[in-house]
């Protein structure tokens, strides 16, 4: 049964700052509050006529992995600038680098709407150049496209209001409160800003790296492409039901067994078998101290606390050509 969305609503402003499902946060947190339904402007039905995108590629001479970005333009300059992705005037001058961005550039912070926008700009670059910029959906894009604002900032919550092709004024919007409207009609599903992220995938393998928010462990191992699929048919607008990897605590956008400092190695050796991989790349966890690593170096955590809500150092993980911790400094 569809709430009340501007009780909702109402709700959820009330809770921006809890935490999600383990995820640290620097006050207490409150109850879970519902999240904010609102449907696709249109039904397009169950099918779904989006092209699959590349998700397995080989091993580049360079690769660099950046991880939860949460709404700090800032951080996220700084991380790119230390991977010598970027100059001072956000130009890529990575030539043939790749980046990887393992999800939740959303929530917690006010920038969310320029962040996506350098990297959809460094996305074309860095392919123009012999490169390429990954960018992977984590929880908080599949949150935010189901209408889940608990975590969104009074800045983010007006972040969308002059974004190019979001239209607020649609019938359905009238009974959201008007602070939010332009951030409902650009997340939703089939929103301006959901099909940018129904360009990206939830997993990527580059080399024998397997990269994801939370990790691929599990049964979901056998599902990589389904799960791709699943998230970005739901935030292109083509299916109204969200993918089971929004909600599973166990999935590739939730699980918290990679994150942990005890974390399950025998459950990430089995899955890094079954997929004929090396080592695994996660974001979504907090590590208080910088990037760590596990389970022999095949299990490494690259969330650092990037935004300044966290204020965790300016670190990214040099994949390849072998694993390097690589340390910058705030903007």
């Amino acid at each position: 049964m569809r709430m009340d969305l501007r009780a909702a609503l109402a709700i959820a402003l009330t809770t921006i700052a809890a935490c999600d499902r383990g995820h640290p946060a620097p006050v207490p947190a409150p109850a879970p509050a519902p999240a904010l339904v609102v449907a696709p402007a249109a039904d397009a039905g169950d099918g779904c006529s989006l092209a699959s995108v590349p998700a397995r590629f080989p091993a580049p001479a360079r690769l660099v992995a950046i991880g939860d970005i949460h709404g700090d333009l800032a951080a996220a300059r700084a991380a790119l600038r230390t991977a010598g992705a970027i100059d001072e005037h956000d130009a890529w001058v990575g030539g043939a680098l790749w980046i990887v961005q393992t999800g939740d550039i959303l929530d917690r912070g006010d920038d969310e709407q320029a962040i996506v926008d350098l990297f959809s700009v460094l996305e074309s670059a860095a392919r123009a150049a012999g490169g390429n910029v990954i960018v992977l959906n984590g929880n908080h894009e599949l949150m935010n496209a189901s209408g889940d604002f608990r975590y969104v900032t009074p800045g983010g919550m007006r972040d969308f209001a002059d974004a190019p092709g979001v239209d607020a004024s649609a019938p359905e919007l009238a009974q959201v409160p008007e602070v939010a409207r332009a951030r409902v009609a650009a997340l939703r599903p089939g929103g301006a800003y959901a099909k940018k992220f129904a360009q990206h995938d939830a997993i990527a393998i580059v080399g024998d790296t397997v990269f994801s928010h939370a990790g691929v462990l599990g049964d979901w191992v056998t599902h990589i492409d389904d799960t791709n699929r699943a998230a970005r048919c739901y935030l292109d607008g083509q299916t109204r039901t969200p993918p089971p990897a929004a909600t599973a605590n166990d999935g590739p956008l939730w699980t918290r067994i990679a994150g942990i400092p005890d974390a399950d190695c025998a459950a990430v050796k089995t899955a890094l078998a079954a997929m004929h991989l090396g080592r695994m790349v996660v974001g979504h966890t907090v590590q208080e101290h910088g990037i760590t690593s596990a389970c022999a170096d095949t299990l490494w955590r690259i969330d650092v606390g990037l935004a300044k809500l966290y204020n965790g150092p300016i670190q990214v993980l040099q994949v390849y050509p072998k694993p390097e911790i690589l340390t910058g400094k705030r903007l």
